[in-house]
């Protein structure tokens, strides 16, 4: 009999991860069969979709409550695939607050728990490793530096490195992009990334642009360009973008060539900030919630910043705007006095090749479905 594995990914960076891991398993092996909850790179991938994540948008805590009848039906949609199907093992990739969920449940069935890409409990609610010490028999980590948090624990944990390091490449040079945008090469160019979700979108594109506005007023030479995030409707961004009275340029899934292209960036907090320093741009990060999420996150999140890049980096290489600090003059001020510091600029291009070095060499996705193969046995 092949193979059966469930896979669930709960939002768009688990999906996209989920299926890179799925095309290295059918690779290792063809017969493999797959299913799992995850969007239309998953399915794409050749994943037997149970349930589609775009029907879910979710930030926050707050999020959760609005949509915690749809969360409870698809779980049950899930368990009763599992009780029907029998896999061989239920792969989990992040979303904790659903997946560890789903690993107490099917770790009842004795059912093979492996977990790619950890929750992040180095940064926030670390209480959660012992239920992770419970129910999952195998944790594939992505940073050096969680494989020892979690042997420290006795959990067994493999580190495979980054799976951005496989497609974090530009396909064109700097000036064939900027010429088909229609922006002169010889301007430094900004870029503005307000996240992967509407609600980020909603509440960050407007900070970003005020800001690019006030850079625009000191620096004439400075162009921008907005990155539109895969799924989201480019009308999201130009209510926003004809208001601002800035020419700015909307770039569609080119998220490597578009960073190429810039010399430095405003960014949403998230993978996105990983993704500017494997590219060596320096960046600002910025990112605010509803202030309910900000006062549950505040009480729950211990390390002293919050971008993937500072934290990968174990020290602050790059400014970060949160929350309150989220302010266009703040941000402007601090991309201009930047901006005007060349051999600022040139430190922190060498601390992001450090960071990029730390997340191992590409391939993480064919190791990981080697290690997961390896476990099944």
């Amino acid at each position: 009999m092949p193979k059966r594995i469930i896979i669930v990914a709960g939002e768009s960076s688990g999906d996209f991860h989920s299926a890179s891991l799925i095309q290295a398993l059918k690779k290792i092996n063809p017969d493999i069969e797959i299913c799992g909850i995850g969007g239309e790179r998953m399915r794409a991938a050749g994943c037997q979709l149970i349930f589609d994540i775009s029907e879910l948008s979710i930030i926050g805590f707050t999020g959760v409550l609005v949509n915690l009848s749809k969360i409870r039906r698809v779980f049950k949609l899930l368990l009763a695939k599992i009780d029907g199907q029998k896999p061989d093992a239920v792969i989990l990739v992040d979303y904790p607050g659903f997946n560890l969920k789903v690993a107490r449940a099917v770790k009842k069935r004795n059912i093979p728990v492996i977990y790619y890409i950890s929750p992040q409990i180095w940064a926030w609610w670390k209480g959660r490793i012992k239920a992770i010490k419970h129910y999952v028999d195998k944790m594939i980590v992505v940073f050096k530096f969680e494989q020892k948090l979690y042997q420290d624990y006795g959990i067994d944990a493999a580190f495979v490195g980054h799976p951005l390091l496989d497609i974090a490449r530009p396909s064109t040079t700097k000036q064939a992009f900027l010429n088909n945008a229609g922006l002169p090469a010889e301007n430094i160019t900004i870029g503005l990334i307000p996240g992967s979700r509407k609600m980020e979108i909603e509440r960050i594109l407007p900070i970003l642009i005020n800001s690019a506005r006030i850079i625009k007023e000191k620096l004439h030479q400075a162009q921008f360009m907005v990155l539109q995030a895969p799924g989201q409707p480019e009308q999201l961004y130009n209510t926003e973008i004809k208001n601002s009275g800035l020419p700015l340029v909307i770039c569609q899934n080119q998220t490597y060539d578009f960073l190429n292209a810039c010399d430095f960036v405003l960014v949403a907090s998230g993978t996105a900030t990983l993704e500017t320093a494997i590219m060596r741009k320096p960046m600002i990060v910025v990112y605010k919630v509803s202030f309910l999420n900000w006062l549950i996150a505040r009480s729950l999140i211990k390390l002293p910043f919050i971008g993937l890049v500072n934290v990968v980096g174990e020290k602050l290489i790059v400014p970060e705007f949160i929350q309150f600090r989220a302010q266009p003059e703040l941000i402007a001020q601090r991309a201009l006095r930047m901006l005007g510091n060349q051999e600022r600029l040139t430190e922190v291009k060498q601390q992001l090749s450090m960071v990029r070095q730390s997340l191992g060499l590409p391939g993480a996705s064919q190791r990981a479905a080697e290690v997961i193969l390896r476990t099944l046995g």
